[in-house]
């Protein structure tokens, strides 16, 4: 509903695992480097833990999508599976003939053939257990069991167990305490921080297609923080449902009032705030009359802004007749090396095709910050540090950006190259025409103030 208004090509915040969407801050991306490691080492079991909506399953899916093509994979996805049942689960899943009245010896020396074949060609196989906090004792025993299969030197049958926090208390269980013993590597997805949350809102948007600036600034991202209790899947929601919220009340701006709405209308806020029967009819009544509010509203015509220039500009050609080739604007230089630097950065902005990629490194509150960014070096080329007006929280602020690239993928392997001091501020990317709006919507508040 909402996503012609922002400007977005796709819903940027669905809570079905998206590998499009994989977001590599919060120590994901270590994490999915560290798991293909530690298969391809094939030694033990490996244990993936983390608390409902923690992002287990789209880690599972990206893990399988990194690992090499000599590694297959196998799933095995019924928590209720029963032990008995575990191994023809396994052979169904790789499509290997098995006999109804076949035993548990047979179906076993099934497996192993295939599994020696598979080595024998220089392959691995890997199994990925989900939901492993639901099976019972005697399931988790015979899986551990399936780890014995092995040559003199190698394990031909790698186990990734991936489950909620309730796992860690069943293997605590001493009837277990084998597989506790064979586990090697153990991995918590911990909640994401404030700051993560931050970057991973920008990242979901810039990617679903939009280009403006930033939606969610600290103070909403603190309350966001706070609800969601730093778990993706809460983030996820609450995130479309404060844009639907922004939407109805025809504003770009998202307001602590609309997570607010976002948290009441979500199923994990009943513990915290049951609501009270007699209130559910005014609440619905209440979102009724504010959708049908912004229907109104947006049906209204909205003028034009004007793009925000440096201080005394002066233009020496035609506006732009199109976004994708603007025309080039030159402003008056100054003493000031600082208001040089923004008066050449918008010079930049306004020769730039509406495509070209940019990388965004840090929101400064004070133009001496800047100074300091220059000094400090950081290993970034100066020539390519460019600065522009913007604001943050309805207060002045300034946008540090880097570098220019042509493709998303160029800009894409820029980030990952910069120094590792920059890239824990959480860099994101950019466009042109992405900014020069940015710039229009300043420019419009401020007429209208």
């Amino acid at each position: 509903m909402y996503h012609e208004f922002f400007g977005l090509k796709e819903a940027p915040f669905r809570i079905t695992p998206d590998t499009g969407f994989f977001f590599s801050g919060g120590e994901r991306g270590a994490i999915l480097q560290g798991l293909v490691y530690a298969i391809r080492q094939g030694e033990g079991i490996i244990k993936v833990t983390g608390e409902v909506g923690s992002g287990k399953t789209m880690l599972c899916w990206m893990l399988e999508q990194h690992l090499p093509d000599d590694i297959e994979t196998v799933y095995l996805a019924n928590p209720n599976v029963r032990p008995e049942d575990v191994l023809p689960s396994i052979l169904a899943e790789l499509e290997l003939a098995r006999l109804a009245d076949a035993s548990r010896a047979e179906h076993l020396r099934t497996l192993n053939d295939y599994l020696l074949a598979r080595h024998d060609a220089g392959k691995q196989v890997v199994m990925f257990v989900e939901e492993a906090q639901g099976m019972t004792l005697d399931t988790l025993e015979e899986i551990r069991l399936l780890s014995n299969l092995e040559t003199e030197r190698e394990k031909l049958l790698q186990i990734v167990l991936f489950g909620q926090p309730e796992l860690d208390v069943k293997l605590a269980d001493p009837r277990i305490r084998q597989l506790r013993e064979r586990i090697t590597t153990a991995i918590t997805l911990t909640p994401f921080t404030p700051d993560d949350i931050r970057a991973y809102l920008a990242f979901r948007l810039t990617t679903a297609g939009y280009r403006g600036p930033d939606l969610f600034d600290r103070r909403v991202v603190r309350k966001i923080a706070h609800a969601s209790r730093g778990l993706t899947r809460r983030v996820n929601i609450l995130a479309d449902k404060s844009l639907l919220a922004a939407y109805t009340d025809n504003t770009r701006t998202i307001l602590p009032r609309h997570i607010r709405v976002a948290l009441r209308d979500s199923a994990f806020n009943d513990e915290a705030n049951p609501p009270q029967r007699w209130l559910l009819p005014a609440i619905a009544m209440g979102v009724m009359v504010a959708v049908l509010a912004g229907f109104y509203w947006l049906s209204k015509p909205a003028a034009a802004p004007a793009l925000l220039a440096p201080s005394k500009p002066t233009q020496t050609t035609p506006p732009p007749t199109s976004q994708s080739s603007p025309a080039v604007v030159t402003t008056k230089t100054s003493a000031d090396p600082f208001e040089q630097r923004v008066a050449a950065t918008h010079d930049w902005l306004m020769q730039q095709p509406a495509d070209t990629y940019t990388i965004q490194l840090s929101l400064l509150h004070n133009p001496n910050e800047f100074a300091a960014y220059l000094r400090e070096g950081s290993g970034l080329a100066q020539d390519q540090l460019r600065i522009f007006r913007s604001q943050a929280q309805g207060h002045p602020s300034w946008t540090v950006i880097y570098g220019s690239y042509p493709t998303r993928q160029a800009a894409n392997r820029a980030l990952l190259s910069l120094p590792e001091v920059v890239r824990k501020r959480h860099p994101y990317l950019r466009t042109a025409g992405g900014i020069r709006n940015e710039t229009r919507q300043i420019q419009q508040v401020g007429e209208q103030s």
